[in-house]
């Protein structure tokens, strides 16, 4: 049987040739993502700048340290200060009496020339002594690159998934078809004597060899793009300057095994069909359409169709909040768009023939994609996912940010937002700052929120307009805040102990009101009193005559310009803080479709040069009754438009689902629901698949006609 497997992949290149590119691209780009994680793995330290010619640095506090209790033992955990506060005056003194001080860019971290033991013995627990690489610590945004190399493990590793899913998808979807084409074949070997072993073991090698042969083939087109793929990611700001892609040796060999069994298993479950073809089928002659949904393909796909469904509609009962984070509505989709696929067969029959094509040639047309479903379903499903994953993830996306952008716009009745690093104030206007606050959840953490801190409390009252759930915003002061319902005390009256912002505490504020949760922005709200260090970045104002009789009254435009930063009405202040998506967010959506629409593009080409190709004596048939060429060609590129069409309306039913589910969620946060499908690019995926898929169906048609 290896022999007869080798001639069948000689004499039968062309239909291996969609297959062999799938998974070289494939293992070409599992081999640039492993080789771009290996080297965020091996990331060199950063060396210090700030401090670099001191060899000890002392630090002030930089981190709010809280016990809590571990079962029957305490431990003590820490969470960052948003800023380090200064060194102590009375330790920084008693440094400058016994060694050299540098100072440098602030007063919360100065150098000493002096040996380290003796620095630790002076200090004690009064402030952090640094040395060697830890110096860096002190340098401004010190967890910089390591945000920067978190980033882009996401990027890869999200990517590198999405490779491993669509190939896996059309690797076997390309073998499914071509067994279903080659059933008079199997037929024939098992009149000869072939065993459904020998037959399933024959499909099996023709895998491996294909799988052998394009694995090798990615793992050298994947080593060469890696260093272009580091420029790019630097360019675009997504990885430190620094970052480069080294010489690692696993991510090849991870990517080429991976190469190999994706092959094998995209061809596992063709070859059992293959083995169960009979002698009698080498005398059929249209029997491409039995048994389009074996039991297995339809288990597995009503299994992943009713997960995804399920496990979209929990997240929505019960954690609403993380249907509107990017790794759950990028990865929960695919099990739906998955099962649908999976399910195409049974699917794309009703749909084409509910459909209503005028003429004769539109009757063939019909009729033909609901008589061929394979054929049919083998066009739709890479179509599907391509268009629902752009859909999906872009629709989710959008809509998350523009559900935002419209919060942002509700929670204020001013008409103008004055932004800037530290306003001046304006008197008549809701002046806040960012801030921070720490809270224990339960007795084993200490969670940090970001919060605001209110100058005015009774004009912040007057002009924000917050989904305020229980108690009332007036009542902030000086001993209360204002929290949301994500905190374990939410209760209007309660007390919660809260560490402020610099590490001080902990103080008991009084909860004042409760917010919905909503998209993740609101709250909480403390005054300056329990902020320090808080600046004004935000002004609030009506324009002049607005108020009468309020706290707030009118303020014209020469007083929020002397405030000194940028003046905006609230939908230009809002359109500018909330953009469509971050760069880094757009580059990875993109890259993700980009990658299915270069793997749609290759099982459409592969399915219907290989389906065309075998219409011969169908087509040599029409042309006997009286079809023209133009007219068989209408026919046959009418099918594959039909197809595309199909897939289309399919992906927009998994588009529909996922986006409506999370418009639920977004309700159930009492947060402004604001659905956006991404028309452009889903017309544009549409557009090209029709594109591909009536030419790859046009150019064989047209040579068997001639």
């Amino acid at each position: 049987m290896l022999t007869v497997a080798l001639s069948g992949l000689r004499a039968r290149w062309a239909a291996f040739l969609g297959s062999f590119v799938a998974l070289a691209l494939g293992v070409g780009l599992l081999t640039t993502m492993g080789l771009g994680l290996s080297a965020t793995f091996d990331a060199p330290e950063r060396a210090p700048q700030r401090f670099a010619a001191a060899p000890v640095v002392v630090k002030g506090r930089d981190a709010v340290t809280v016990e809590v209790r571990r079962g029957p033992a305490t431990a003590t955990v820490s969470q960052q200060l948003d800023r380090p506060q200064p060194v102590d005056i009375e330790l920084l003194g008693e440094l400058k009496a016994r060694w050299t001080v540098t100072t440098s860019g602030g007063p919360d971290a100065v150098g000493v020339h002096a040996p380290a033991a003796e620095v630790r013995t002076l200090v004690g627990d009064r402030a952090r002594v640094l040395t060697g690489d830890e110096r860096r610590l002190a340098d401004p945004e010190p967890e910089r690159d390591a945000e920067a190399l978190v980033a882009v493990n996401a990027l890869l590793g999200t990517a590198g998934g999405v490779t491993t899913f669509v190939s896996v998808f059309v690797v076997a979807s390309t073998f499914a078809f071509a067994v279903a084409l080659r059933r008079r074949e199997f037929g024939l070997l098992r009149t000869a004597g072939a065993t459904p072993g020998q037959v399933r073991r024959m499909l099996l090698a023709e895998a491996a060899g294909v799988g052998v042969l394009a694995s090798a083939a990615g793992c050298a087109l994947g080593g060469w793009a890696a260093p272009w793929v580091a420029r790019v990611l630097v360019d675009g700001g997504l990885a430190p300057e620094w970052f480069a892609i080294g010489g690692a040796a696993w991510p090849f060999h991870v990517a080429f095994w991976t190469g190999v069994t994706v092959a094998l298993a995209g061809a596992f479950a063709a070859s059992r069909r293959a083995g169960k073809v009979g002698p009698a089928d080498a005398l059929r002659d249209a029997d491409v359409d039995r048994d389009v949904l074996p039991l297995g393909r339809a288990l597995l796909g009503t299994g992943l169709l009713v997960t995804g469904a399920a496990l979209l509609a929990w997240t929505c009962v019960t954690e609403p909040s993380e249907l509107l984070k990017r790794k759950t509505y990028t990865t929960v989709p695919m099990l739906l768009i998955t099962g649908v696929a999976l399910l195409a067969p049974v699917l794309v029959g009703p749909v084409a023939r509910a459909v209503r094509l005028p003429g004769a040639t539109g009757m063939l047309v019909r009729e033909n994609s609901a008589a061929a479903v394979r054929r049919t379903a083998a066009v739709a499903a890479p179509v599907l996912v391509t268009v629902a994953l752009a859909g999906s993830l872009l629709g989710a996306s959008a809509t998350v940010t523009s559900a935002k952008a419209a919060e942002a716009r509700e929670q204020t009745r001013a008409e103008w937002v004055v932004t800037g690093d530290a306003l001046l104030p304006v008197p008549g206007t809701s002046a806040t700052g960012a801030t921070s606050v720490f809270v224990r959840d339960g007795e084993e953490a200490l969670v940090k929120y970001g919060a605001r801190a209110v100058s005015d409390p009774a004009a912040f009252a007057e002009l924000s307009r917050l989904p305020v759930v229980a108690g009332d915003v007036a009542d902030l002061d000086d001993r209360s805040i204002v929290v949301n319902e994500e905190f374990e005390r939410r209760t209007v009256g309660d007390v919660v102990e809260v560490w402020r912002a610099d590490g001080s505490g902990p103080v008991r504020l009084r909860v004042a009101a409760v917010l919905a949760l909503g998209t993740g922005d609101n709250g909480p709200y403390v005054t300056r009193a329990n902020a320090p260090g808080a600046v004004v970045d935000r002004i609030d104002a009506r324009g002049a005559g607005a108020g009468a009789g309020g706290a707030v009254r009118g303020v014209d435009a020469e007083a929020l310009a002397a405030a000194g930063g940028t003046v905006r009405s609230v939908e230009d202040w809002a359109a500018a803080t909330h953009p469509a998506s971050s760069p880094e967010a757009r580059f990875g959506l993109l890259l993700v479709l980009g990658i299915a629409l270069v793997y749609t593009v290759i099982a459409l080409a592969n399915t219907l040069l290989m389906a065309t190709s075998v219409r011969g004596s169908e087509l040599a048939a029409l042309r006997l009754v009286g079809a023209t060429r133009a007219q068989i060609l209408r026919v046959v590129t009418g099918e594959s438009a039909l197809a595309v069409a199909i897939g289309t309306a399919l992906g927009l039913t998994v588009t529909a689902a996922c986006l409506a589910l999370q418009g639920a969620a977004l309700a159930a946060l009492s947060a402004p629901v604001a659905l956006t499908v991404p028309w452009i690019a889903v017309a544009a995926s549409a557009a090209t698949c029709a594109l591909v898929a009536t030419a790859a169906s046009a150019l064989p048609a047209w040579r068997a006609t001639r």
